[in-house]
């Protein structure tokens, strides 16, 4: 039993880092490796051919599989580090234990050796990886939807059924959390869709007392769709204000709550204080990372990349939030014409809808750059003056 099913998970072994989305037309990524039965051996062989250049690296055990992959500001810095046994951290140690071959990567900048770190990981899933791994961190979406009475769920990716998709957030207790006190605010239902929904304006002639599925109608937390409580345009205004609050135009949940709870607090109803800080406290979260995630993918521009080896810039195109294409700073006709057809067929291609589960790390990680470094967002060109510039001095017209 034990070869086949040892089989059945198989690693792919490394042969080259593969192909990458910064690499400029016509110039496949620059590849190089050293190997060592000991780590002298190959610390011997980094000092002696690592560059002091930005990058990517990877470490392969001896059954040939990568198991670590990094990013660093000097390639020949960081990956010497790893062989300082007081400095290092445990990982580093227990990393460097299983490593018998060194592979690197130079790549054009520092932000460049960041997503090309990221399409490595997502691509290898290095076994010592954590941040980046795909589906090693839970996301989920704030859906809303299932008619004929709309509420608001969570789901991995969002549904045919649902009309809104918010997110991904975090999974987790404090999602779901966050989601049942807002159904309860919005007095949406969350009964099983097996539950028949009769609205107020749909009864029959001889209309029966109808009796709601759950006591959530009793308490006030529920518009009661199943037991015809509530009419269907009342139910509506009702998932159209959940839906303005999702979208940020609408904070009078939290606003209401916070200032109920500091009245109660003043009035010292302690009690009554801490049961809404408990429902203010999801919603908050839940409210703070739609905002993370909205501001990062509304975020458009060209990022003009200095190389750190003297090296022409780079202009990493960027719509909504997500690297879409690497070209050269035009310097000369030609690159003016190629860096206007990439900006003509990434701007004006509309809007690409909100990230899939497989690009929010991407945002993410390019929102971080601009946050850590702020100097750097301000060298950032809008859309619309990189065209202008791409046909300054080049005698061209950007109509």
């Amino acid at each position: 039993m034990d070869p086949p099913v040892k089989g059945l998970f198989a690693r792919q072994l490394f042969t080259g880092f593969g192909p990458s989305f910064l690499a400029l037309a016509g110039e496949p990524p620059p590849h190089c490796a050293v190997q060592g039965g000991r780590p002298a051996r190959l610390r011997a062989a980094v000092r002696g051919e690592c560059p002091r250049l930005p990058g990517v690296y990877g470490m392969i055990d001896a059954a040939g599989e990568l198991v670590y992959v990094g990013k660093a500001k000097c390639l020949r810095s960081r990956l010497l580090s790893y062989f300082r046994a007081k400095s290092r951290d445990p990982k580093a140690g227990r990393i460097v234990g299983a490593a018998r071959v060194v592979a690197w990567e130079p790549v054009h900048s520092e932000f460049a050796a960041l997503l090309r770190e990221l399409e490595l990981i997502r691509r290898w899933r290095p076994r010592f990886n954590v941040q980046g791994q795909p589906h090693r961190r839970r996301r989920t979406y704030v859906c809303v939807g299932r008619e004929p009475a709309p509420y608001l769920f969570l789901a991995p990716r969002p549904p045919g059924t649902a009309f809104a998709g918010f997110g991904p957030v975090p999974g987790g207790a404090t999602a779901r959390e966050a989601v049942r006190r807002l159904n309860d605010w919005f007095r949406l239902r969350d009964c099983p869709k097996s539950q028949k929904m009769v609205f107020a304006d749909q009864r029959g002639l001889f209309p029966l007392d109808l009796v709601a599925g759950c006591l959530r109608v009793e308490i006030n937390a529920c518009l009661g769709p199943c037991a015809a409580a509530c009419s269907r345009s009342d139910y509506s205004s009702a998932v159209r204000a959940a839906v303005r609050f999702l979208e940020g135009r609408d904070a009078s949940p939290l606003e209401t709550l916070e200032r109920q709870m500091h009245e109660a607090a003043a009035a010292q109803l302690f009690e009554r204080a801490a049961a809404l800080r408990d429902r203010w406290t999801p919603i908050h979260w839940l409210s703070a990372q739609l905002e993370r995630v909205r501001r990062a993918c509304q975020w458009s521009g060209v990022y003009p990349a200095v190389g750190r080896d003297g090296s022409r810039d780079q202009w990493h195109i960027i719509h909504q939030g997500r690297v879409r294409a690497v070209t050269p700073a035009p310097r000369d006709d030609a690159g003016r014409i190629a860096a206007a057809a990439a900006l003509e067929a990434i701007y004006h291609g509309g809007a690409s809808g909100p990230p899939g589960l497989e690009e929010i790390d991407g945002v993410l990680l390019v929102a971080a750059w601009f946050r850590r470094y702020p100097a750097e967002k301000g060298k950032t060109l809008a859309p619309a003056a990189a065209r202008a510039a791409c046909f300054r001095g080049s005698g061209g017209s950007p109509a």
